[in-house]
């Protein structure tokens, strides 16, 4: 794969009500609008994108998701990632993330 585009952003930490524990970040709406413009007019055009992530010393794989309601993308944080750089919910994080195709 080929890293395309990196971006960087800031957002806050929330949690599924699904089963388990797993927690995102929505990416605000000028990064959304920047990789729709890039990589697709739609969400439905783009339902996940895979990504590479860093969030402090932490650097892992996973996809970006089409959040429809949203009207934006998530990026699911690890379990690992969340413990090893203590992030919990409703916290504000930074990270930077970039699109491989």
């Amino acid at each position: 794969m080929v890293v395309t585009t990196a971006y960087e952003m800031t957002a806050e930490v929330w949690r599924s009500d699904g089963p388990g524990d797993r927690y995102f970040v929505t990416l605000p709406d000028d990064v959304a609008d920047a990789v729709r413009a890039k990589f697709g007019g739609s969400h439905q055009a783009v339902g996940s994108l895979p990504v590479s992530v860093a969030l402090g010393r932490s650097i892992w794989s996973t996809s970006l998701y089409a959040d429809h309601d949203a009207n934006s993308y998530v990026i699911s944080i690890k379990d690992d990632v969340r413990r090893r750089e203590r992030v919990r919910e409703q916290q504000t994080v930074t990270l930077r993330f970039a699109i491989k195709r």
